[in-house]
């Protein structure tokens, strides 16, 4: 029998225009876990110090078990939208609860884009997530968009949440993880093959 050979190579990569290629950058000397959804392709990324991976809803409970054995102070934990619908937002209790140094990343990207752009249940709203992440009780919240001007003035965010554009989100984080406790960025943009598919249908 001959012997095939692979003739190429190709490595997974994010879509093009896809928001996680910016939501899952990290400071330098900072490491991040990965979780359930597309985001969890930033393991191929050369830099991104992302690794790991949890079942769903179980995003940042493996920092909790090994954060009193390590030396390293904080990690940042990715959490994509529809995970944290489904069942993300008890890890970040868990993490509350625990008194870790975490900052869960919660990338907003408006579908469950990883099975095929259907939208939340109940109709999930940045909005939404800052007032339930609140209510848990996290020490700071930081929203990070391509946007900052598209939120309406008429919005009732938590208080001391601030609003950032994309272009500083390391300053952002840095200052996250430097806070004691946990901490959220909130990461909101759209998903870009969503973005094309509604623009075809003259909806976006």
């Amino acid at each position: 029998l001959k012997e095939t050979r692979d003739v190429a190579v190709r490595t997974p990569y994010f879509c093009a225009g896809c928001p996680h290629n910016s939501s899952t950058i990290v400071p330098e000397g900072s490491r991040a876990y990965a979780g359930i959804g597309c985001h969890w392709l930033a393991q191929f990324v050369p830099g991104r110090k992302t690794e790991g991976a949890t079942h769903m809803g179980g995003e940042g409970a493996n920092w909790i078990g090994e954060a009193p054995f390590s030396k390293r102070p904080h990690v940042f934990q990715n959490l994509g939208d529809g995970t944290y619908n489904h069942s993300g937002s008890l890890a970040i209790r868990f993490a509350v609860a625990a008194k870790t140094n975490i900052t869960f990343k919660i990338l907003y990207n408006g579908v469950v884009a990883m099975t095929g752009g259907q939208k939340h249940e109940g109709e999930l709203t940045v909005e939404a997530i800052a007032q339930q992440v609140a209510a848990e009780g996290v020490e700071k919240i930081a929203l990070v968009t391509d946007e900052p001007g598209k939120y309406p003035s008429t919005i009732a965010w938590p208080p001391g949440l601030t609003i950032h554009h994309r272009n500083v989100i390391n300053e952002v984080q840095r200052e996250l993880s430097e806070t004691e406790g946990v901490t959220v960025l909130i990461y909101d943009q759209t998903c870009a093959t969503e973005k094309r598919r509604l623009r075809k249908r003259g909806l976006f």
